[in-house]
């Protein structure tokens, strides 16, 4: 069992330079797993995602229910892209406060106040007896899915040991996906008003799940230690890495790092475009605006159409494909993230989106007329490799941004800004991501009817572009402690790790 903390040296200004931790060791003391720490960690991931596999439930629906909507609503194609962006505006209003919210009420009060605003927002739906209270509710349940999409992978970043960081971060990513597929699976065998009702049931109770589990896990120990609760910190750490484990030398840092951070004047969200911050922000930034202009979205929503083009009878088989192809990819990159690191699989997936894309705008590429000799079987054999050449590209474009551009970003996010910068940081990338995402998604449609092949080529030069970025401005961040990272990558942070 550890012992109490004991400082050893102080520097001029007498606050305590090193902090000791005695009792037995069981890990290295800088936040490598020991066996008897996994469990607390994978119990707190566990109750964190809880409300990701909600997210991915609520963003899954509208793709399956597009067409049936605009049957039965009559619905034009601006009036379909209108309804559908209301939640990704509401998802940008809980971005803009998540980074505050989580700094005020911490990582579990954050969640806890995503939760509440969900249901809500589910029980408006579900009770709507009008247009504007369907809206309203549509709204509250972006607002909590944009609390979420910052706080659970910043938690998850934070209590998670060095060594498995990655991977436990990516399992945010592997929830969102699993509630997305179920989505998409479930709007093959039923209609959208059934898997409305069905998917207010289903989303509901990961919020109920989260809320009775966050009673029971730790608060993450950085935030406490900023925030000024030493022994909840130490306890905090301790429950996540084991009661036998020496926790010392990782204590030490988080808390003469905190300490430090404390004596920099108080950041505000103008400091994060000083040059200070800006390699930060550039990278934070860049990767979230290049994984969502690559054409995720637009993907998503052109696969019925290139799954009927390749012969299938209905666009349902593409969304049961793109469910069974999403969950092993990210499970892959969920065990390679620890070990390959982050850099290659995103240069990786971003590479292989890129060749997806190409595939894709291939075969809508205006043909020649065929010459008069050639033969109505020569014409269909070709038409039908066209086709399966793009449903090759969409299986590969599904595959490659599940390995690592749909989850890697938010990781690096979770580890790149310091804890004082993390509130505004987080919110400015958060909002970044979603303000992405709604542009896409309003657009894709109305690119696609000027130019199919043009705007998936375009897709192609912005997945290029993304292994061009990564190689050159995106540091490695596996193995390391969030606060070697912080250091390398904020330069008023730099003298604090030399």
């Amino acid at each position: 069992m550890a012992g109490p903390m004991e400082p050893e040296g102080r520097d001029a200004a007498g606050k305590p330079l090193l902090v000791r931790v005695t009792g037995s060791s069981g890990s290295d003391g800088r936040g490598s797993a020991s066996s008897s720490s996994i469990a607390a960690v994978v119990g707190s991931t566990v109750v964190a995602v809880a409300g990701s596999f909600e997210f991915g439930l609520s963003i899954g629906y509208s793709s399956p229910s597009q067409l049936g909507i605009m049957r039965d609503l009559h619905l034009s194609l601006a009036e379909y892209s209108v309804f559908g962006s209301i939640l990704t505006i509401g998802a940008m209003l809980g971005a803009i406060v998540s980074g505050s919210i989580a700094d005020r009420a911490g990582r579990r009060g954050a969640m806890a106040i995503s939760d509440v605003i969900c249901t809500l927002g589910y029980l408006l739906i579900a009770f709507s007896q009008n247009y504007w209270w369907l809206d309203i509710g549509r709204v509250l349940t972006g607002c909590g899915i944009g609390i979420l999409s910052y706080v659970v992978p910043v938690y998850i970043s934070e209590i998670t040991p060095k060594n498995l960081r990655g991977g436990f971060a990516t399992v945010n990513q592997f929830m969102i996906c699993c509630g997305g597929s179920l989505a998409f699976v479930l709007g093959t065998f039923i209609t959208w008003r059934t898997l409305a009702v069905v998917g207010k049931v289903v989303r509901v109770a990961p919020c109920l799940l989260q809320l009775v589990g966050l009673l029971a896990i730790p608060e993450s120990p950085r935030w406490l230690a900023r925030s000024g609760h030493p022994g909840a910190f130490v306890a905090a750490l301790q429950k996540l890495r084991g009661q036998g484990t020496d926790i010392s030398e990782e204590a030490s840092e988080i808390k003469v790092f905190t300490e430090n951070l404390q004596r920099l004047p108080e950041s505000k969200m103008l400091d994060l475009f000083q040059k200070d911050y800006i390699r930060a922000v550039t990278v934070g930034v860049g990767l979230m605006v290049l994984q969502q202009f690559g054409g995720v979205n637009g993907i998503l929503f052109y696969a019925s159409e290139v799954f009927v083009s390749a012969g299938f009878s209905s666009g349902n088989t593409g969304t049961v494909a793109m469910a069974i192809i999403q969950i092993p990819m990210i499970g892959l990159g969920v065990l390679l993230m620890d070990r390959a690191g982050r850099r290659p699989l995103l240069m990786v997936s971003a590479a292989g989106t890129c060749l997806g894309c190409l595939l894709v705008g291939g075969r809508q590429i205006p043909m020649a007329q065929p010459v008069a000799s050639a033969s109505l079987f020569q014409e269909q054999h070709w038409e039908r490799d066209l086709n399966v050449l793009a449903l090759a590209g969409l299986l590969v474009f599904i595959g490659s941004f599940s390995l690592g551009m749909g989850g890697i970003p938010w990781v690096i996010m979770s580890e790149i800004f310091p804890i004082n910068m993390k509130g505004s940081a987080g919110s400015l990338v958060t909002l970044v991501n979603w303000l992405s995402s709604w542009a896409v998604s309003y657009a894709f449609n109305f690119l696609l009817i000027w130019s199919t092949y043009g705007t998936f080529f375009i897709c192609a030069s912005i997945c290029g572009l993304t292994v061009v970025f990564v190689e050159r401005l995106v540091p490695e961040t596996k193995g390391r402690t969030l606060e070697e990272i912080q250091a390398s990558m904020n330069s008023p942070l730099t003298p604090f790790h030399k």
